[in-house]
């Protein structure tokens, strides 16, 4: 009965520790420190898919947030929800997304996003997509996507499940 219990409790915490996300390292790009870096995953055969994460500018003067690319993607847009006339409207950020000194911008479902345009291949969860931001002063910064389930509203690993590299 011993050796039962034993592998019980060692086989839940075995679960317990599979099931926890994996939490990277923020990263530090010039003055901005990028965080929580996430997307969800895709039905099949999807050309889409909208990206997140929050970016928060420790310097005295602004940033901007002027570009993206990636592997997995024909292009990478950044857009912006908001209301219009009392109908929720998306539309692209022609000229990029300023990060003020002493703010932080956050990249969320219903508000500021990237966009995953002309996918290669489907979002699956757990998988991890590497991005590649470009800032107009902290220059190219590598990210990599946490993919989360379809419905997902946030990361899932808490303040800090984005994988980012300096590039």
């Amino acid at each position: 009965m011993k050796q039962l219990n034993k592998a019980i409790i060692f086989t839940a915490a075995l679960a317990a520790t599979l099931a926890t996300p994996v939490r990277a390292e923020d990263v530090k790009a010039g003055d901005l420190v990028i965080t929580q870096a996430w997307s969800r995953a895709t039905p099949s055969g999807a050309k889409v898919a909208g990206a997140y994460l929050t970016v928060e500018n420790k310097g005295s003067i602004s940033d901007r947030l002027v570009g993206g690319s990636g592997d997995v993607a024909g292009r990478v847009e950044f857009h912006e929800m908001a209301m219009d006339g009392g109908v929720m409207k998306m539309r692209p950020l022609d000229n990029g997304l300023v990060i003020e000194p002493g703010k932080t911008v956050k990249l969320a479902p219903g508000g500021y996003h990237m966009m995953l345009m002309d996918l290669k291949t489907q979002l699956k969860q757990g998988d991890q997509v590497p991005v590649t931001l470009q800032f107009e002063k902290a220059g190219k910064v590598n990210v990599s996507l946490d993919v989360q389930g379809v419905g997902a509203q946030a990361p899932g690993g808490g303040d800090h499940s984005g994988h980012m590299m300096k590039k």
